[in-house]
This record gives structure tokens, sequence and C-alpha cells, in this order.
């Protein structure tokens, strides 16, 4: 992940090979600008004259028979990927020849379109979606869904009209590995909120999902032979103690890898190693050195552990340990990687280290797995074409070809030397977990800041090179892809202290949207995309009609300053008059008063002025919701970051914490200070109860209607 050598990772240091498929125009077709604003950026992509494809409720899905047996699944994904905007259940065939007016998903397309490639026409006569086999098609629908109207992605029921914009795309990937990493051992995600991350990963052409399983803060995955790793190891995360269920069983896990599967993403599971082991020290006493289990470990260093790996019975421990934690979790998983961490031990002896390495890569070679780790396992013997993740930094490239080369550089030079691949994770360019800027509640400043800008600011081709390019450490053909990293050491409001409070903690999809979008499609767009299109400008145009779209499906992003974010507007658009009711209880300035800093209550609802607020989208996507009868906004008093603070109204100024993201969830709506990161929140369904800032709970008292 991180790093050995000081970083401001502990609190008291924490201050702050493409292939352009040429397809030739129709005879009567002429090129018209401006193109859609598709994210990642296509290879080819020609918009056309007409008026583009009107689905409607009798528009069929038509797959093209064939002998891949996915390929229908990716017709029933697109089917029920527009249904909740559209209100349609398109009907999904099968046949040997393509029906007219439809959506045809053609999987027999030529072996020179790749694994991933597709081409995409768009016309006013129907849409054509063409691959070699059904994953091709699935990103082809990625692209698909971005030349509908941005309400397409809403959950509910939108009036339309649903055409696909004309066009005509060519399209492959840069390269075969494009990875997000998710740490779940410092925050448990529930099933639900991994699966909704899956799906938005993936409507980025991200194809690879990184699980971060063990780490000092908690143990992830369920070892059946091996029961205290769940039953002591899961019991704590970082700022919680006592839970019983942040695991996922063998079951759980392995209805992930189906779910990401079924997105054709590819599951990484990491078991860290020889360093973020406590919770693996607390669960197995003969891990360590005196043959005593430590206490379970919540906090927020790094660095504070090692298997015990001092002598000859330890060694041995460690090693049948691994065996039988890599012989489940290889077994569980279909996808060709094993993640044996690798980083951050600085007092593992060379001795030490390499005894590691050497049980871990044998137990994951005799499973057929492929090597991954992070690159400080080059520095010991690994198998030839092991997968080696870097995560250095701009001091490391300046110091390369000096007299003063960082270990981190010696362990790339040795990892190539032994026929290594690389997967790039610049810490300084791909890591979502550190701040935006000053204002950004959650995550870590030991890189300083990563704006939107930083994150798409890089190539993979020379981010081992000297800092004006040249000299690269990995060869071109050596780089298998990208993978951005979202960590959660500081998955909390108020980071730049530690918190006092679990309140401080939201939903983690919460902070992982936040922390993710816009970053994420910025550092898709460099694995898929050629160099050759690579343009801030352009891109952040583009990036920003898909504002809207976010607001829609519900993803709580970060607006990026330098970005011109549409204001969504539409069908998919809440602006105008509402009343905002839990229940039976509505929004209510008390006694329609008109001062500024009265708290808002909950009152029955009854329609009056004071209960009627005006919502205006804001350029991010969020709106400012400003009542009837006082002129006043909603606003977190005091721009307080804390659970529970008072939620008033105050002359509108157009600040964050007058700003709310609406999310659709079952059986309403919740509201997100943009500020705080927390939910609109009333104390009860009494008259009078007042309204606060408040963590995610799922409760039916941060569920609103609005009418």
């Amino acid at each position: 992940m991180r790093s050995s050598r000081p970083r401001g990772r502990s609190f008291a240091a924490l201050a702050v090979l493409t292939l352009a498929l040429a397809v030739p125009l129709p005879a009567t077709a002429t090129a018209v600008e401006p193109a859609p604003a598709i994210v990642p950026q296509p290879v080819s992509q020609t918009s056309l004259t007409g008026s583009g494809f009107t689905l409607t409720a009798q528009t069929p899905v038509n797959v093209i028979s064939s002998s891949d047996p996915d390929a229908a699944g990716v017709g029933s994904y697109l089917a029920g990927l527009l249904a909740p905007a559209t209100g349609y259940t398109l009907p999904v065939t099968t046949t040997s020849q393509p029906a007219s007016q439809a959506i045809v998903l053609n999987p027999n397309g030529a072996s020179s379109l790749g694994a991933e490639g597709y081409t995409l026409n768009s016309t006013s006569t129907g849409v054509t979606v063409t691959a070699y086999g059904a994953q091709g098609l699935f990103r082809g629908v990625q692209t698909l869904r971005q030349l509908l109207p941005a309400a397409i992605e809403s959950t509910s029921v939108k009036p339309g009209p649903w055409t696909v914009a004309p066009v005509q795309i060519s399209d492959s990937p840069r390269y075969s590995y494009r990875g997000v990493m998710v740490d779940v051992a410092r925050r448990y995600f529930p099933m639900s909120q991994l699966k909704r991350y899956i799906d938005q990963a993936a409507t980025y052409k991200i194809n690879t999902l990184h699980l971060h399983l063990t780490d000092d803060q908690g143990w992830r995955i369920a070892i059946g032979a091996i029961p205290s790793l769940t039953t002591v190891g899961a019991s704590t995360q970082s700022g919680f103690t006592g839970g019983t269920n942040w695991y996922y069983t063998a079951a759980e896990y392995q209805e992930i890898v189906a779910y990401a599967k079924s997105r054709f993403m590819t599951v990484v599971p990491e078991i860290d190693g020889p360093g973020h082991t406590s919770a693996a020290l607390a669960s197995v006493a003969n891990l360590n050195c005196n043959n005593t289990a430590i206490s379970p470990y919540s906090g927020f260093d790094v660095g504070i552990s090692l298997y015990c790996l001092s002598d000859a019975q330890h060694v041995s421990n460690v090693s049948g340990f691994l065996t039988t934690v890599i012989d489940t979790v290889a077994a569980m998983t279909p996808g060709p990687y094993v993640h044996l961490g690798g980083d951050e031990t600085p007092q593992a002896t060379s001795t030490q280290y390499n005894a590691y390495v050497s049980a871990a890569t044998a137990a994951t070679t005799a499973r057929g797995k492929t090597v991954m780790g992070w690159h400080q396992l080059g520095q010991s013997t690994i198998p030839a074409n092991s997968i080696m993740q870097w995560w250095g930094d701009a001091d490391d490239r300046a110091s390369i070809g000096t007299s003063s080369e960082t270990e981190d550089v010696q362990f790339v030079r040795n990892a190539v030397q032994q026929n290594a691949k690389f997967v790039m994770s610049p810490s300084d360019h791909a890591y979502l977990d550190l701040k935006y800027d000053s204002s950004t509640p959650y995550g870590l400043t030991w890189q300083g800041y990563v704006p939107l800008s930083k994150a798409y600011d890089w190539d993979p081709t020379t981010s081992t090179a000297k800092l004006n390019g040249t000299g690269s450490l990995v060869p071109a053909d050596k780089i298998a892809g990208v993978e951005a990293a979202l960590w959660a050491d500081r998955a909390y409001a108020g980071s730049n202290q530690l918190p006092t409070s679990t309140s401080q903690f939201p939903e983690p999809y919460v902070y992982a949207e936040h922390m993710t979008f816009p970053r994420l499609p910025a550092i898709a767009e460099i694995g898929w995309s050629p160099q050759s299109t690579h343009n801030y400008t352009d891109f952040s145009n583009r990036l920003g009609t898909h504002g809207p779209r976010w607001t829609a499906a519900g993803i709580n992003y970060y607006a990026a300053p330098d970005v011109p974010w549409s204001s969504g507007g539409g069908s998919g658009a809440f602006s105008g008059v509402h009343t905002l009711a839990t229940g039976s209880q509505a929004l209510d300035v008390p006694g329609s008063s008109t001062t500024p800093g009265t708290q808002l209550d909950t009152w029955a609802l009854h329609g009056g002025n004071n209960q009627k607020w005006t919502f205006t989208q804001q350029p991010d996507g969020s709106y400012t919701l400003v009542n009837l009868a006082s002129g006043l906004c909603a606003d977190v008093s005091g721009g307080s970051m804390s659970a529970g603070a008072s939620i008033v109204q105050w002359t509108c100024s157009g600040g964050t914490n007058q700003r709310w993201t609406v999310t659709p969830v079952t059986g309403g709506h919740t509201l997100t200070s943009v500020k705080s990161g927390l939910l609109l929140t009333t104390a009860s369904t009494t008259n009078g109860a007042l309204v606060t800032q408040q963590a995610g709970n799922g409760s039916a008292l941060q569920r609103w209607t609005i009418g």
C-alpha cells in the first residue's frame, strides 16, 4: 500500500498494444459535431447525422446466437439496466440474424477485436454492438449507456425520451489489467455496498477488483480450518471494536466473486504479509514469537506488526498457516492471481522477509495461481511472470540513476531482472484515499493533495522513469496495466485528527463514492484509452456531462472545481418546489419563523409554505433547499462535521454546508450534506422532533419522500 520510509502515515506525523479498428462510414452518413462525451475516450468515435435511435417499450434486445454462453447474460443485464428509468421491460431475444428496430448484441465479431474490443453503430434504425465474445459486448454496453440521456441512470421511472445518440465507435483497451482496490480490512464494506461499488466501477470499464482482505485492523475472509481468524480477527475495524459479522463467509465471498464475474470483473484477493498482520497475530497464537496471541487492534497506525520468522519452528508455523489460508482462498477464487502484500515491514530482516516470500509464493504457485504483490516483494526471489504493483512516487523517480537510489527503485530493478510484470499505482496519482484539497472531509495528505487533474496527469510508461520521462525501469511490454487504490485509513469526517466518536464515520459507500468519483474515471481512461488521446481539458469537458448521471444514480461524488459540470436539469432533476416527508411528518420551519439560526423540525404534513422547499440543482449535482416561507436555506449549523449537529435555516451563501446530495433508496431518498457526508435525520415521528445530521444507519428517520 504504502511506505516503509517516513511519509506521514502515523498520527504523530499526520499534518495535514492498442488496435485502432477502422470502420467505414455508411455512404449516406456524414460526420457532425460535437461527439458524445464518452469516458473512457474510445479509440475511434464519429458522430453521425440523423435523429438517433429512440427506445420504446417494444424495442427488443436482440442477442445473436453464438458459442459464448455468457452473451445472453449481457442482453439480460442491459435490459435490467434500462428498466428502472424507462419503465420498460424490454424483451431479450436470441436469434441467428439481427432484428430490425432493435438493440443488437453480436458476439461473433472478428478475433482482431480482442477479448474486450467492440464496435458500436447507432442510427435511427437501431443500435448494433459487435464484439468477439461476451466480454467485449459488456464493454460496449457501458458505452451505449453513455449515449442515452443522463436520467437513464435513475432508479425510478423518468419521462424520457430515450434516444441513443447517432454515432459510430471502434474501441479496444490499451491495457488488459484495469483495476480498483478496495480496503475492506480497515473499513468493512457490507455486501450490498460492495456490489454497488462493483457496478459503479464496471461503468468505466474497470475489469479487476482487488480486495485488501487482511490487515492489522481486521481479517475479512472466513477460513474454515481456522475459525478464530473471524471470531477474533474480524472483531475490529479502524475505530471500531466488538464486531461479530465484519467478514465475508465462504458463501458470501463466492457471491462477491460471482457478482464481479457477471460484470466481467476478476477478483484479486490480498492476504497481506509479513507485516499488516495484527489481526492474524490476535487470532493464532503460534504466529507470535512468544506463542501468545496479541489483543485485536482497532487503531490507525501502520508498520506495527510482523509474523514471527526468527526461528525454524515459527517459520514452519507461518508456512503452514499461509498454506491453509492461500489454499482456501485460491479454491474460492477462479481468477489467476493471489496478492501476497509485502509492504511496510521496516522491522523485518532480509532473512525473515525472504522466509515469508518463499512460503507465500510456494503456497500460491502450488494452487496454480500467479503471484501478485506490492513492489517491495521484488527484493526477494519471486516466480517469473509475477505481478508487482508499483506505488512509488516522484521522490523515487528523482533518485533513479543517482548514487542515492531509494530502496523501492532497487526492488523494482530486482523484480524486472526476474521477469516480473507490473501494475502501476503511483501513490501520488492513483491513491483514492488522498484528499482532493484542504476541504476534503476524509483521507490523508502524506503525498500532498491529489486533485482530479493530478489523478489524470500521468502515464504508466513513465511512472518508473526519471523525472524527465527517460530511463524507465520497467519496459513498456512489462506493464500489465493500472490500478486505483481506495484505502480506508481515514474513512471518517475530520480526518486531520484521530476520531473521537464512531459517529464521524459515514457509511462506507458514502466515503467510497466521494473519494472515487471523479478520480476513478480518470484512472480508468489512462488504462483504457490511447495515450495519444490524453488531454485533461478534453477529459474534464467530457467528464462534466457525467455529473447529472451520477446524481441520477445517487452517487455521492466530489464536484472538482475545475470541471465544467453540466447543470443536470432535464428528466433526472428534482429542481422545483417540494415537500420533504418522512412517513407523515414533513421538514418544517417552526412557526414559519424568518429568523436565521432557527433549528428545523418535523411536523405533521399540512403543505403550508413553511413546509415547502425550493430545490435548486448546483453544478455538482447537489441541491440547495430554500424555504418558501422564510427564503432561508437548510444549513448545517456552523458548517459542522459532527454527527448530531443541528440543521437550521440560514441566509443562503452557496456553501457546501447548504448543499445536499439526493440519493434514491428503497422507499424514498436520503439527503447527504456535501460538507460533512452526514444524512438529514429527524429525531422521531412526533410533532416538533428536531432535525440534525447523523451517520447513515438505514433508519426510516433518514428516508425522505420528495413530494
